[in-house]
């Protein structure tokens, strides 16, 4: 299937992969059985490679509602999101509605989705970030022109989903490596090993992603690789994280992140690819 131009990412995702995906398609191997992405977020190097064969998953279950909805109601999703207004007050309206709970649960999926879409084009830096109580706390960003309604992104991808073979999965990485089989590829963009104390952003779930994580995240990597599956991984280039994946392949790139909430933490700053093949 020859790949859509607009096929790509809908949501901003903290450490998303935009501008690394001419570096990491380089990376890919070239014949894949079932891609696996077992912390999509915001999917640009899914989207940015389109398999026809693959299996998605994320444990922010707002994120995959909102793929579910691209997929099965982009016609109500796309109405929906017509709705939204670009002023502050109407922002903190939508963003207080997980804070009461009976009333978010009212919510259809595809409101779910269009609230999610808005806060995300609306919100400072479009972070998805909630607080520890799950509930959506990213401010106001005060942006003179967002795009709310990117409807033929939104079809594209749409129909991406429903022309191929696309399994959404909400829940823990491992579990979403279950199915994967020697010819299969696993693509993994963790939550990053924090640089500083006050780079770290592993709260786009509650729950986080901390150190013991990371090691658990590479024990899944050591199974793959003793399975003879070949898998690529992103993280930040920390002692820490060069350590533990001493034993493989490892390529620093260069990147441009927000290392911490002021503008002036923001820069070029060091990541690896990990990779269990030449």
């Amino acid at each position: 299937m020859k790949k859509n131009p607009l096929v790509g990412p809908v949501v901003k995702w903290a450490g998303g992969k935009r501008q690394l995906w001419p570096t990491i398609k380089e990376c890919i191997p070239d014949k894949i059985s079932t891609y696996y992405e077992p912390f999509v977020g915001g999917g640009a190097v899914w989207l940015g490679l389109s398999p026809k064969k693959a299996v998605i998953n994320d444990i922010n279950n707002e994120l995959i509602n909102v793929y579910e909805v691209i997929r099965d109601s982009v016609n109500e999703l796309v109405e929906d999101l017509r709705k939204h207004r670009n002023e502050r007050a109407y922002f903190y309206e939508i963003r207080e509605m997980d804070r009461d709970k009976e009333l978010y649960g009212k919510l259809t999926k595809v409101q779910r989705a269009s609230r999610i879409l808005f806060l995300n084009k609306t919100c400072y830096n479009g972070l998805f970030r909630v607080n520890s109580k799950s509930a959506f706390n990213a401010p106001f960003g005060s942006y003179k022109n967002p795009r709310i309604v990117n409807e033929d992104a939104l079809r594209a991808l749409s129909h991406y989903l429903n022309e191929s073979d696309i399994t959404l999965l909400n829940g823990d990485f491992d579990s979403a490596l279950q199915g994967v089989r020697k010819g299969g590829f696993v693509y993994f963009d963790p939550p990053y090993d924090p640089v500083s104390s006050s780079a770290s952003f592993t709260d786009y779930n509650k729950g986080g992603f901390d150190r013991a994580e990371q090691q658990r995240l590479k024990a899944s990597c050591d199974n793959l690789n003793d399975r003879g599956v070949k898998f690529l991984l992103s993280n930040s280039s920390t002692d820490f994280v060069m350590d533990l994946y001493k034993d493989y392949r490892v390529l620093k790139v260069r990147a441009k992140r927000a290392v911490n909430s002021r503008g002036n933490g923001r820069g070029d700053v060091d990541e690896v690819l990990v990779m269990n093949y030449e």
